[in-house]
C-alpha cells in the first residue's frame, strides 16, 4: 500500500553526518526494546487503576507483548501495515505498543480522551488496518464512537479488525504462541505516527522513523538523572510525550515502569508513599497540582521529588523558585512532538541556567532564530526558532502541512532568545504574541510576573478583541485552593511595581477551574482566545 505520509528524510549530507557521529544507528524500536526488556525483566511494572490495576515485572509484560505479536501476525499484520491503539495507561497499552514494535509495523497511539471526530480523522488519514481499544473510559464510549464512524459517509474502509481489551476479541490475540525475535525492518522506515493537537482543526500526524525515535531516546536519557526514585507517569501513553517517558526511556535505561490511568493528585501522592516513587515531571501542571494538594507532605514527599524535569510547555521561573524553596530542584528543557528534544540542561548545571533558560542544543541539534522574513536575527533579539537534528520528524501525514520545513529547517512556531553562552530561552509562541495598537506584547513576559501574585497556581495571558486597538491582553487565572482571583487594581499595581510598561498590562481578568489542555499538559490558548471572541460577538 502507498501512503501519502511516506517519510521525507533530511538531506543525504545530514544523514551521513548523523550516522558518522553515532546519533543514528541501525537499531529499530523492536531490537531496542527486545534487548532492554530482556535485561530489565525483573524490574517492576505497575499500573494504578480502579478498573485494571496491575503489578508484575517487565519480563511478564514482554511475554504478553510477544503473545500479542504472535496473535497479530496470525491475523495478517506485518511490516508496511499500520496499527493503532486507543487505551488508557494500562498494561495492555504497553504490551500492544511493544508487540507492534516487534512486528515492525507503524504504530499510531491515540490519546484515550479523543472522541469520534478526532479518532475518525486519525484512522482514515493513516489508513489503520487494526485497532486495539476498550469499550469505554471516562467520558468516551470507544465502541459507540466506532459504530458511528462505520456508518458515517466514507466509513472506515481500511480498518479490517478491532480487538477490545476485556472482551474475547482481545483475549484471542493472547494465545500460546510467542514471537521469538523482532521482525527485521529498515531503520529509516516509519516507526511511529504521533498525533498532536494545537492550532489546527484536526490533530496533526507527526511521522517519526526508527532512527529519529532512537536518537530521541538517547538524547533525553543523556540529560535526565540516573539516580533517585522511579517516576510515576500520568501523562497518557497515547501521546508522544507519555509514550517516551513511560514506555521507551525506562526500558532503554533498564528501569522500572509505573503508570497511573487518571491523574488524581490525592491518588498520586498516596502511590508515591506506597512504593517510594517520584512524580510531577513534564508540564508544570503535574508538579503544581501535587504541591497545591492538602495531602502533600514536604517531609515525606519532598525527598522523593529531589529532581524534577519540566518541559512540554512554558515553565515559569516562579514555579522553579517555589519548588526550590521546598528543596526540589528543577530543570527546564524544550521540544515538541515534531522535534522532541531541542535544548536542555542537566542537574549539574547552575540553577540560573536550568531554570531561567531552556538550556543548550542537545547533541546533533542545530537552531536558528529568524525574523518574519526568514532572516537570522542577532542573538539577543527575539526570533522564531528553526531547528534540525537527528530526532526531528520527517513530515506530517498531511503533506499540505509540510511547509513548516524551509531548506531542511523545521519552523517551530516558538519565539526565543539566546544568551552569550548559547542558552535558549523561550519567550513566546508566534501565534501567542498580542499586537496592541501595533505594539507586540509577550504573553509569557506578563505571565511570569502574574505568577508571583499570592495564591496564583497558574495563569495564561491571551489576546482579546479590542475595537480601537485591535487586541489587548486578557489574563486567565487558576487559583490555589482557598485563594481568590486578584482584582484588576491589584494586578495593575503589581505590574507597575515590577516595572512593566502600562500598554502590556492585562485589561480584563477571568477565572478558570481548569484550563483546556493538550494531552501533554499545554494550555490550549486558542480555546481561551475563542471564548473571548465569542463573548465579544
Amino acid at each position: 500500500m502507498t501512503f501519502a505520509w511516506d517519510p521525507r528524510p533530511p538531506s543525504a549530507e545530514l544523514q551521513r553526518r548523523y550516522v558518522a557521529a553515532g546519533w543514528w544507528d541501525d537499531q529499530t524500536l523492536g531490537t531496542l526494546l527486545a534487548s532492554g526488556l530482556a535485561d530489565a525483566a525483573a524490574e517492576p511494572f505497575t499500573v494504578r487503576s480502579e478498573r485494571r490495576p496491575f503489578r508484575g515485572t517487565l519480563g511478564a509484560v514482554d511475554e504478553l507483548a510477544r503473545r500479542i505479536a504472535a496473535g497479530m501476525r496470525a491475523r495478517g499484520i506485518g511490516p508496511g501495515d499500520v496499527v493503532a491503539f486507543q487505551l488508557p495507561n494500562w498494561v495492555e497499552a504497553a504490551a500492544t505498543f511493544y508487540a507492534a514494535c516487534y512486528l515492525g509495523v507503524t504504530i499510531v497511539p491515540i490519546v484515550h480522551f479523543y472522541g469520534a471526530k478526532e479518532v475518525g480523522y486519525i484512522l482514515r488519514r493513516t489508513q489503520v488496518k487494526a485497532l486495539i481499544t476498550t469499550d469505554r473510559f471516562g467520558a468516551q464510549d470507544f465502541l459507540g464512537n466506532l459504530e458511528q464512524l462505520r456508518v458515517d459517509p466514507g466509513g472506515l474502509p481500511d480498518l479490517e479488525w478491532v480487538a477490545v481489551v476485556g472482551e474475547a476479541s482481545f483475549a484471542s490475540l493472547v494465545g500460546d504462541d510467542l514471537i521469538d525475535a523482532p521482525v527485521a525492518v529498515a531503520p529509516e522506515s516509519p516507526a511511529l505516527i504521533a498525533f498532536t493537537s494545537g492550532t489546527t482543526s484536526d490533530p496533526k500526524g507527526v511521522v517519526h522513523a526508527h532512527r529519529t525515535i532512537g536518537a530521541e531516546i538517547r538524547q533525553l536519557g543523556g540529560i535526565q538523572p540516573t539516580v533517585g526514585a522511579a517516576m510515576l507517569t500520568g501523562a497518557p501513553v497515547g501521546h508522544g510525550i507519555g509514550m517516551l517517558a513511560a514506555l521507551l526511556l525506562p526500558v532503554w535505561r533498564r528501569g522500572a515502569i509505573h503508570l497511573i490511568d487518571v491523574w488524581d493528585p490525592a491518588r498520586v501522592l498516596a502511590a508515591m508513599l506506597d512504593d517510594g516513587l517520584s512524580a510531577g515531571q513534564g508540564a508544570t501542571v503535574f508538579l503544581t497540582s501535587l504541591l497545591d494538594h492538602p495531602d502533600f507532605d514536604l517531609e515525606r514527599h519532598g525527598p522523593l521529588m529531589a529532581t524534577i524535569g519540566l518541559g512540554g510547555a512554558a515553565v515559569p521561573v516562579a514555579v522553579c523558585e517555589r519548588a526550590r524553596g521546598l528543596g526540589i530542584e528543577c530543570s527546564r528543557s524544550y521540544g515538541c512532538t515534531e522535534h522532541p528534544s531541542i535544548t536542555g540542561s542537566t542537574f549539574a548545571d547552575p540553577w540560573e541556567q536550568r531554570c531561567t533558560t531552556d538550556g543548550v542544543p542537545l547533541p546533533g541539534v542545530e537552531i536558528r532564530l529568524v525574523d518574519d522574513r526568514g532572516r537570522d536575527v542577532d542573538r539577543a533579539t527575539p526570533g522564531e526558532i528553526w531547528s534540525r537534528g537527528p530526532d526531528c520528524f520527517w513530515g506530517y501525514t498531511d503533506p499540505a502541512l509540510d511547509d513548516c520545513f524551509v531548506d531542511g529547517w523545521y519552523r517551530t512556531g516558538d519565539v526565543g532568545v539566546l544568551d552569550e553562552h548559547g542558552r535558549l530561552a523561550i519567550t513566546d509562541r508566534v501565534k501567542d504574541i498580542i499586537i496592541r495598537g501595533g505594539e507586540n506584547i509577550s504573553a509569557q513576559e506578563v505571565e511570569e510576573l502574574l505568577m508571583r501574585l499570592p495564591g496564583v497556581a497558574e495563569c495564561a495571558v491571551v489576546a482579546a478583541p479590542d475595537p480601537r486597538l485591535g487586541e489587548h491582553a486578557a489574563a486567565f487565572f487558576r487559583m490555589q485552593e482557598g485563594s481568590e482571583v486578584p482584582t484588576l487594581d491589584v494586578v495593575q499595581r503589581h505590574l507597575d511595581t515590577a516595572g512593566l510598561a502600562k500598554p502590556k498590562w492585562p485589561e480584563e481578568l477571568h477565572s478558570v477551574g481548569e484550563f483546556p489542555r493538550t494531552p501533554s499538559g499545554k494550555v490550549q490558548k486558542f480555546v481561551l482566545r475563542g471564548r473571548l471572541r465569542d463573548a465579544g460577538g
